[in-house]
């Protein structure tokens, strides 16, 4: 799988372009935050980012480093690193992990004691919390620090939450907590606001592209870098869905721009124009196509919604570093955000899927033909 294949393993390969900055920045720092947030969608590298910095504060042959961790870890010679100088292998200006060294290797190969990962969606009760507080008094056996990853942390109870909160206010020194979660608004503000929060937000098209094209140059794979970017655009702001998508249509052999298109079904553009040229026949047309073949009218409109809020921040001035213009004012754009907000949010209760959307694209042809007959 690609998107294992590919999991960024070093500071540097971290696909989200902000969350990188930001990561190098805490790791420069003099002091080191006790607990972290990580906020953001599914497939937007939470996991990997804690993987990499927990190999980062662990690893012998970084800035973190020193001749004990060295001596200490060499089990078949310890006075080895003495003789042979190789201390002076250890670069002590760089925060990356060096992915050799006995730390790096355990905990790439989640065989590290020190390095816990707890998946709170079938671990979430207060005995679990309780387990890993009393395991975070002991000091590391191996490394520099403890890290306790905690994945999915908003399914985490209440009550587990308040036992784990005295901890993050007062952790022994030694341990470092890394909460991951794609519900920001579960996690109390209690346990927030003890936490050094790093939001992922959407992951760019041009981060997405960026990591579908190194893949394909590993893999030496020829693809039209026109389908790359169409990848991008329609992976759900997922590095991690891009991936997928590219290793589907790599083992399919459709790697030319309109073979990708015609595979994934990929015509969402073709409603857009519809409704910018106010062809009410042709959109309804779309929508009935789309709804028969399979599609999923709840990402549809959240695509729609998106391609809007772009094109209403161009239309009055502001720069964004994607997406395109589209032709219509900025009334028009207004008025087919609110119609679709409205559409999706009657989505849950609607007895036929596509139904508030066929709802809203008549309502917004009657607006404008009104408009028009003024």
């Amino acid at each position: 799988m690609f998107y294992l294949k590919y999991r960024p393993k070093t500071v540097q390969d971290i696909d989200n372009s902000r969350v990188r900055d930001v990561v190098f920045n805490v790791l420069k720092s003099e002091s080191l935050p006790h607990a972290f947030l990580l906020i953001g969608q599914k497939g937007t590298g939470k996991t990997s980012t804690a993987r990499i910095f927990a190999k980062s504060v662990n690893c012998l042959k970084n800035k973190f480093s020193n001749l004990s961790d060295l001596e200490k870890t060499d089990t078949v010679n310890p006075e080895r690193h003495k003789k042979t100088g190789s201390v002076e292998k250890v670069n002590k200006s760089s925060m990356e992990p060096c992915n050799l060294c006995e730390n790096c290797l355990a905990i790439d190969h989640s065989s590290s004691g020190d390095v816990v990962e707890l998946d709170a969606a079938s671990n979430r009760g207060i005995e679990n919390i309780r387990n890993l507080i009393r395991d975070s008094n002991f000091l590391p056996m191996s490394n520099r620090y403890r890290v306790f990853i905690i994945d999915e942390a908003h399914m985490i109870t209440n009550d587990a939450f308040n036992a784990l909160l005295k901890t993050l206010e007062e952790p022994p020194s030694s341990v470092i907590f890394i909460l991951a979660t794609t519900n920001q608004e579960k996690i109390p503000e209690t346990i927030s606001s003890r936490c050094f929060i790093i939001n992922f937000g959407r992951a760019k098209r041009i981060d997405i592209f960026s990591m579908l094209k190194k893949i394909s140059l590993r893999e030496k794979i020829q693809v039209d870098e026109k389908l790359l970017n169409l990848i991008a655009r329609y992976s759900d702001s997922s590095f991690r869905d891009a991936a997928k998508i590219l290793e589907e249509l790599v083992t399919q052999n459709k790697l030319t721009y309109e073979q990708g298109r015609q595979f994934l079904g990929v015509i969402r553009d073709d409603l857009l124009e519809g409704l910018v040229h106010h062809d009410l026949k042709a959109s309804l047309e779309w929508v009935e196509e789309f709804s028969k073949s399979g599609g999923n009218v709840k990402n549809l409109i959240e695509f729609l919604l998106e391609e809007l809020h772009t094109a209403l921040l161009l239309k009055n001035g502001v720069k964004i570093e994607e997406g395109s213009d589209l032709n219509l004012k900025t009334e028009q754009i207004v008025k087919l955000m609110k119609l679709l907000t409205e559409a999706y949010n009657n989505l849950k209760i609607s007895p036929i899927e596509s139904l508030p959307l066929e709802i809203a694209i008549v309502e917004f042809y009657s607006y404008n033909f009104k408009k028009q007959s003024l």
